[in-house]
């Protein structure tokens, strides 16, 4: 991605072109010719080249821990497929056609902070385009103190990005913000092809990875809430009402149009829709309560994997539980939450739950959406903030992740941060994060490096039991002691006496009650 500020002056000639201009030029011409070579195109001042730099670079995706994966291989199997197209040209080619790997141009604004920072959105957007299974070509970034209210872009910018879209051959731009409908409308005249924002592409990666009914039907919603405001239509239908001797197209009387019925009839179908979804989310809603309800009743300690996509959340619960959750270099890999056991290394046990990841700027339909889901993250004793340590703007993500953790009444729950992909991340930005940040791990799920003291780091942030009892328990109530010795208490001490077993131990509140009868007052 270029960061191009400068605009050619009236009257230039291409004779006036540097040499490293005129062979960005012939890059662009060579690849509208080959998808692949348009891929590595390089732009003088240091384009997008390959792998976005928000996905990882390790070879290895997976560890032992991570299963047989079947779950990815269903999901790669759906894939869009590069040069087939969803054009018919004979009719008997419906039953095998594929969707069409869309070449992409990515278009941002550079409005605060350093062109460093906005290298890293760009890039980031690039991961999900390519998350949603697109080929991205190339990039540009305008810098200006605020959006275009018409077309986003300044008119010379946007002239140049119909030029870039003409030279790459691309079918569709995608914009690092949130586009507005009139500004996506004028984008598109300019450009002549498909304009969407930040918001619809992570809408599209949500609906490719849901999978659970709840998940889809989340998503869903999100979707029709972001499409309410933006329909748009074309040709009679959705002509206005008009008479007289001024009817439709100046045909006279008897000629009215019909109105603006289609597009009214489209928004109270998305409204009938979403109520529908409302109600189906909200009966999802008490079971994931009663589960929740059954743990606190337990007073099992519950702790959240939260963090930034692709920061290795999923990973990490697999080395922490062997869930065997599905795991992929990919931005939002994983939406429906896991819930697994587990245990801290003296015995005590808990419950560790994996989050949807979080993004900057995340739309604001999906945290409403997915509040179900992100309320188990706000029900937490404890937060593992998993951190990409290898990322270029680690700090950024961190933010990002307490922002939307704020909106979901999180933020005064203990947070443990776990800097993880310590094999591949930079020592000095590791030794850095840790000096800003209070309670850090640093961690390599992949490897285990650090997992010991993860574990020893949730055992003591966790809520332990609180009550000191000394019980006597008769050898006739083994029960008794087996009890004590499951994971909701601590044994402090033990000891074999002639007219029992003498029992130095910490429970919860809800257990001292069961107890009293072997209280000892000697």
């Amino acid at each position: 991605m270029t960061i191009n500020n400068s605009r050619p002056a009236a009257g230039s000639t291409p004779t006036d072109l540097q040499p490293e201009e005129i062979q960005g030029v012939i890059d662009r011409i060579l690849a509208k010719e080959d998808a692949a070579a348009a891929k590595q195109s390089v732009n003088p001042a240091g384009g997008y080249r390959g792998q976005a730099q928000a996905l990882s670079s390790q070879a290895a995706e997976h560890s032992d821990y991570d299963g047989d994966q079947q779950d990815l291989a269903d999901r790669r199997a759906l894939r869009r497929v590069a040069g087939l197209s969803t054009e018919l040209e004979d009719v008997t080619e419906v039953e095998y056609r594929q969707l069409r790997l869309e070449r992409v141009v990515l278009a941002g604004l550079w409005t605060e902070g350093t062109a460093a920072d906005a290298e890293n959105s760009l890039r980031e957007l690039a991961a999900l385009a390519e998350t949603a299974g697109s080929e991205v070509l190339d990039g540009m970034i305008q810098r200006r103190l605020k959006p275009d209210p018409g077309t986003f872009l300044g008119s010379g910018k946007a002239q140049e990005l119909k030029d870039v879209v003409m030279a790459t051959g691309a079918d569709t731009v995608i914009v690092d913000s949130e586009l507005s409908p009139s500004q996506r409308r004028g984008l598109e005249d300019i450009v002549k092809v498909k304009v969407i924002d930040r918001t619809a592409l992570i809408l599209d990666i949500f609906a490719q990875h849901a999978k659970s009914r709840e998940g889809k039907a989340q998503v869903e919603l999100a979707q029709l809430e972001y499409l309410l405001p933006r329909l748009r239509g074309w040709g009679e239908s959705m002509s206005r009402q008009a008479g007289g001797q001024v009817g439709s197209a100046g045909a006279g009387m008897g000629s009215r149009g019909p109105g603006e019925t289609k597009i009214e009839l489209d928004r109270r179908k998305i409204r009938t829709r979403m109520a529908k979804l409302r109600r189906e989310i909200a009966g999802m809603k008490p079971a994931r309560e009663t589960k929740r309800a059954n743990r606190q009743r337990n007073e099992i300690p519950s702790v959240a994997i939260a963090g930034y996509t692709n920061a290795g959340k999923s990973s990490l619960l697999n080395r922490l539980t062997d869930a065997g959750v599905l795991v992929e270099n990919a931005l939002f890999a994983t939406l429906d939450p896991t819930i697994r056991r587990a245990e801290t290394p003296d015995g005590l046990g808990y419950t560790l739950a994996d989050t949807v990841g979080f993004v900057r700027s995340l739309p604001t339909q999906l945290v409403e959406a997915f509040r179900s889901t992100l309320e188990e993250v706000a029900d937490a004793d404890l937060i593992l903030h998993v951190v990409d340590a290898s990322h270029p703007d680690p700090e950024g993500q961190v933010a990002a992740v307490r922002s939307v953790l704020a909106d979901v009444d999180a933020r005064r729950i203990p947070e443990i941060i776990v800097l993880n992909k310590a094999d591949a991340a930079d020592p000095f930005v590791i030794e850095r994060l840790r000096q800003r940040e209070p309670r850090t791990v640093v961690v390599s799920a992949r490897t285990g490096q650090g997992i010991d003291e993860l574990l020893q780091a949730i055992s003591e942030g966790i809520p332990r039991p609180g009550v000191e009892l000394e019980l006597l328990v008769p050898y006739d109530r083994g029960d008794v002691v087996s009890r004590l010795h499951s994971q909701d208490a601590e044994i402090l001490q033990l000891d074999h006496e002639e007219s029992g077993t003498r029992i130095r131990v910490k429970v919860r509140d809800s257990l001292a009650p069961e107890l009293e009868p072997f209280l000892s007052h000697a």
